[in-house]
């Protein structure tokens, strides 16, 4: 019994050092002028208003304003109906990419805000991009 405990409180020191030391590394990228960065040419992007089931895709551009190579890691929709593709290599200082995004609205209606998290090595970690609009219910085909 004692040993397990003592399993245990090790198991949760180093748990918590571990997170500790994430944390401190985090935050000095958001202080380290070499780091990378986005410079997005817009954060969000409004697709006005679509019928529903139909879907829309964007293109969000963006240079590496930091020093250096910047790595997105990953990329994550807020929903299923949200799907990024983004450059799995790394983005050399002042180059330029994109992150594509598609939105499904199969299912949806009314206004939307979608977002798409980005985990990357950039000095604002996480960053977050939106896909917005209004999905319209379609055309009754009994009516004319």
């Amino acid at each position: 019994m004692k040993i397990k405990s003592l399993l245990l409180a090790l198991f949760i020191g180093l748990t918590t050092v571990g997170f500790a030391q994430e944390k401190k590394t985090l935050d000095n990228l958001a202080n380290d002028p070499n780091a990378a960065d986005f410079k997005f040419e817009t954060e969000e992007y409004n697709f006005g208003s679509i019928v529903q089931g139909e879907s829309v895709t964007y293109e969000f551009k963006f240079t590496n304003s930091g020093t250096e190579p910047l790595i997105i890691s990953k990329a994550e929709g807020s929903c299923g109906c949200t799907v990024p593709i983004w450059p799995k290599e790394p983005i050399m200082k002042g180059q330029t990419s994109t992150i594509k995004v598609t939105f499904n609205s199969t299912g949806k209606m009314g206004v939307q805000d979608k977002t798409v998290t980005l985990t990357s090595n950039a000095k604002q970690n996480p960053r977050v991009i939106h896909i917005k609009g209004t999905v319209e219910k379609p055309a009754d085909p009994t009516q004319k």
